[in-house]
């Protein structure tokens, strides 16, 4: 059961990659500057490898993904952008295999004696809302699967929110930052996974999703490549904020004004020394006035 990565451009001719992807590899190899998108081809699974899971985990597996897995044990697809002759790895776009769809431990974070657990992080003070359903637990309230360890962002989980024995209608798809608060994002697997596609793996995309939102780093290549948008208002109502409104002109006029006093004020207090042996008053004041702005910056 090997795997094997397409080359650019291979995808298209494949029609169950084209399924699998929606389309979007056409739409990346149509797009400024992008090179190198690549789908790792995964064999799919076999309905016995789901059965032996579901027996393993005390939990049954939506019919969506199993019908995922049923056409691809796992997924990845990666593309690069080219600058300055450089390429550069951005997108990437990852379901873990049946085999790496791992519970979330419960053993102790490091390994020492009477160290903390995930457990030890529950917090009940914010429980289920009008606008918000309940978040997971750590404990055995909820049972967790590592869908995508998003390169180190966050994780990605299928969540079951009832414990064991886990029922396929209790799940649900959750985001874990790293400071590991919960974040919804979707009620399956499908409309996750259309969410994974139509922001076209962009770096730390599921940050869309909190209250905090994605970095200045992350809005940059937003804005370079804006994903389909797929129920989120990210670029709907903040597109201005992913435009760098620096203005070179102006930053370097308001430090030339602060310089060209500071530069001249040396020679106006010499001449405001010879300014009382005369009998004109303005020319005095205004010499005081000169040094006392441009004393000011010399102070501090």
């Amino acid at each position: 059961m090997e795997e094997e990565a397409s080359p650019p451009g291979l995808g298209c001719s494949k029609p169950h990659l084209e399924k699998l992807t929606l389309g979007i590899t056409r739409i990346l190899e149509s797009s400024p500057g992008v090179t190198e998108v690549t789908i790792i081809e995964k064999p799919p699974a076999e309905r016995h490898m789901i059965s032996s899971w579901e027996q393993k985990n005390n939990c049954v597996m939506p019919e969506d993904v199993k019908n995922f897995y049923l056409m691809t044990n796992g997924f990845h697809m990666t593309w690069s952008v080219k600058l300055d002759e450089h390429i550069i790895p951005l997108g990437s776009m990852a379901i873990n295999s049946i085999s790496k769809l791992t519970q979330l431990t419960q053993s102790s974070m490091y390994s020492l004696p009477n160290a903390p657990t995930l457990a030890d992080l529950e917090d009940d003070t914010h429980e289920a809302s009008d606008d918000q359903p309940e978040k997971p637990h750590f404990d055995s309230r909820s049972v967790i699967f590592e869908l995508d360890s998003c390169n180190g962002n966050g994780k990605v989980c299928l969540v079951y929110k009832s414990g064991k024995p886990a029922l396929a209608e209790d799940t649900e798809i959750w985001f874990l930052d790293r400071a590991l608060y919960w974040h919804f994002l979707t009620d399956t697997f499908t409309a996750y996974y259309r969410l994974l596609i139509t922001h076209l793996g962009l770096p730390q995309w599921q940050y869309a999703f909190t209250s905090y939102g994605i970095s200045p780093q992350a809005k940059q290549w937003f804005s370079m490549y804006k994903p389909i948008t797929y129920n989120t208002n990210l670029l709907t109502e903040e597109t201005d904020s992913f435009v760098n409104k620096l203005d070179p002109s102006k930053v370097f006029k308001s430090k030339n004004k602060i310089v060209i006093p500071t530069k001249k004020g040396p020679l106006q207090p010499a001449g405001g020394q010879k300014g009382p042996s005369g009998p004109s008053g303005p020319s005095t004041s205004s010499t005081s006035k000169s040094s006392s702005g441009s004393g000011n910056p010399i102070r501090k």
